[in-house]
């Protein structure tokens, strides 16, 4: 039986924030879809995301666009359209939920990786689909022609190079802070670099947002399927958007009272709590070329410092009141 003020508020959730279809689609896709094989029929993939809202045309056109611009390729069997993420698709997915799923490093030893892109001969796109990419990955631009990151990872770095073609035309290097690892100079580079008070502001905004779906869910005596395919796609699309603008620095460059972990652990204990009813929905509405969805592979459960270590029914205990 569904909740009332579940439905209630994933109403008021999409009506104070609309989203965009080609950016749900998206979420769709990286969180839900690409563990079970990735390629899904296009009329099951519309009854599934009817319940945000959009219809058969809005997802039509938006899952041509996302093949125009490279995120989805199609294939025709029959009278059917089925719809894979492509390899860019998929690459893009990686270095995204790779900072979403798995948690950060909290210790930092003071490398630095460092990006130099003057006088290298690039192409304005290869430029800026470059820095683009390593944007997303959190890096700053600390000087024209220079991106950095504290305590990045080297094979998402390499991985961004080799895919955008520049992996030869571009000067990588590690370096190491000398000194204090949270001087006052540091901390002034951080601010300079990223904007991590709009960025705090965001996370909070975040917590006030699912803190209360999620003490609804803890007091409901069954949980409805698709209402918790609904809350974890919301949770996913909106923790993204936030995260991918959090540059995961380490614990010593972020303020004392940095509200990313309140927010990630919420999310963490959210994501649990409909694990099980929102895999079934899946499970129960898609359909692929073969006939049903196949099992989630083995990495889903790795999420979050795997899925099953914790309880549903203890996955809100976590959370201050």
């Amino acid at each position: 039986m569904k909740s009332r003020y579940v439905s209630q508020w994933i109403d008021e959730f999409l009506q104070a924030r609309p989203i965009r279809a080609n950016s749900l689609i998206i979420t769709v896709y990286g969180d839900s879809i690409a563990p079970h094989g990735g390629t899904v029929w296009l009329g099951s993939f519309i009854k599934l995301v009817e319940t945000f809202g959009l219809n058969q045309r809005m997802v039509r056109t938006s899952v041509f666009r996302l093949s125009k611009e490279r995120w989805l390729v199609s294939e025709q069997i029959g009278r059917r359209s089925f719809y894979s993420l492509t390899a860019t698709g998929r690459r893009r997915f990686e270095h995204a939920y790779r900072r979403i799923y798995y948690e950060p490093k909290t210790q930092w030893n003071g490398d630095w990786q460092i990006v130099l892109t003057t006088g290298s001969g690039l192409s304005a796109a290869q430029r800026d689909a470059m820095r683009k990419e390593l944007l997303w990955e959190g890096y700053g631009v600390i000087a024209p022609g220079v991106l950095a990151h504290p305590s990045a990872n080297v094979e998402a770095l390499l991985d961004i190079l080799q895919g955008t073609g520049v992996h030869d035309r571009v000067v990588t290097l590690q370096a190491r802070s000398i000194g204090a690892l949270s001087s006052r100079a540091l901390q002034d580079l951080v601010r300079e670099c990223w904007n991590l008070e709009a960025i705090a502001r965001e996370y909070k905004l975040f917590v006030e947002h699912f803190r209360p779906v999620l003490r609804a869910l803890k007091s409901a005596r069954a949980l409805d399927p698709e209402q918790c395919f609904a809350v974890r796609t919301l949770l996913m699309h909106e923790f993204r958007r936030v995260l991918l603008r959090d540059p995961q620095l380490p614990q010593q460059l972020l303020p004392a009272d940095w509200p990313g972990h309140a927010a990630r652990q919420l999310c963490r204990d959210l994501y649990v709590m409909t694990q099980h009813e929102a895999e079934a929905h899946l499970m129960s509405v898609l359909e692929t070329a073969s006939g049903p969805l196949p099992e989630a592979a083995p990495y889903f459960y790795e999420r979050f410092g795997g899925l099953d270590s914790l309880p549903a029914e203890d996955a809100t205990q976590t959370v201050a009141p």
